[in-house]
């Protein structure tokens, strides 16, 4: 595996200065150093700005509708759980539209990694408030202040059941390469929540203030630990906001427990069929 194997024919459509710049590079970096690729890999996003990565990476991948990213990737690994697969989510996505979804997929500890692209915003419609947006916060919905307390996704998708559970930030790309790494090679449900900038629309969560305000967790935090970790995912603020991996644990995946997949994927158990004309209407 090379970048260049990743490369499509699209040219980027993003802003300069988006967060989603890192979280791709870190994430193609990533594939080249496992060999993800369209034989054992496949990506699914939901709409939104961070949607587009599919245009910009030659890996095999399904645009969902609005917040059904996650159980189209649910189906996905069922048909084949040999699979690595990837649900990219933007914060509104997942949470707003999403939200039951994300809930189900990590209570039932779903073998998926969830990288969620988190803006504070609902920004490819140019700047609504979304689930994550802070309280009080002005924005094209809420003119005189957001009145809705945030959801922090880390905590959500720990009090969910969510087994692997981390945080980074879209411009440090070698620790978000490695906690990507990491949350694929979980056996379980993984989720990654990467903060990111929204130069054009969110004027306060820039790449100076998440440089200046996060911190790496140490040897000292022990990811075993569901109540530390649950306190840890609820520090935001100055000097607060906490990065690496918060939570993880060893438990037993869905698609583990599920007889008709131990032995092979369900894919091979069915009757093959001949998609290649079928595909040739869609290059």
């Amino acid at each position: 595996m090379k970048l260049e194997d990743l490369t499509t024919k699209c040219k980027s459509t993003w802003c300069p200065g988006c967060g989603n710049f890192g979280l791709w590079g870190a994430f193609k970096n990533a594939a080249v150093s496992q060999n993800w690729d369209n034989t054992n890999t496949c990506l699914v996003a939901g709409i939104g700005c961070h949607g587009h990565i599919l245009n910009f990476t030659k890996i095999t991948s399904v645009e969902g509708l609005h917040g059904r990213a996650i159980p189209v990737a649910t189906g996905i690994k069922l048909a084949n759980n040999k699979l690595n697969v990837f649900v990219f989510t933007g914060d509104g996505d997942c949470l707003a539209e999403g939200g039951n979804h994300f809930i189900h997929a990590c209570r039932r500890n779903h073998n998926l990694t969830i990288i969620v692209h988190n803006n504070a915003l609902f920004s490819l419609t140019t700047g609504q408030t979304c689930p994550t947006t802070p309280l009080g916060e002005k924005t094209k919905s809420t003119p005189s202040g957001n009145l809705d307390y945030p959801i922090h996704p880390v905590t959500l998708a720990i009090a969910s059941g969510a087994t692997f559970v981390a945080r980074a930030f879209a411009s440090d790309l070698p620790k978000l390469q490695e906690i990507i790494i990491a949350a694929n090679a979980h056996d379980g449900l993984s989720v990654v929540d990467v903060l990111q900038p929204c130069p054009t629309l969110n004027k306060d969560y820039t790449n100076q203030f998440f440089r200046e305000n996060c911190y790496q967790l140490g040897p000292d935090h022990d990811v075993k630990n569901k109540v530390q970790a649950f306190a840890k995912s609820l520090e935001w603020g100055l000097k607060q906001i906490p990065l690496g991996i918060l939570y993880q644990e060893e438990k037993p995946s869905y698609e583990s427990a599920i007889i008709q997949i131990k032995e092979k994927p369900l894919i091979e158990s069915s009757t093959n069929r001949n998609m290649e004309e079928l595909f040739k209407k869609y290059v």
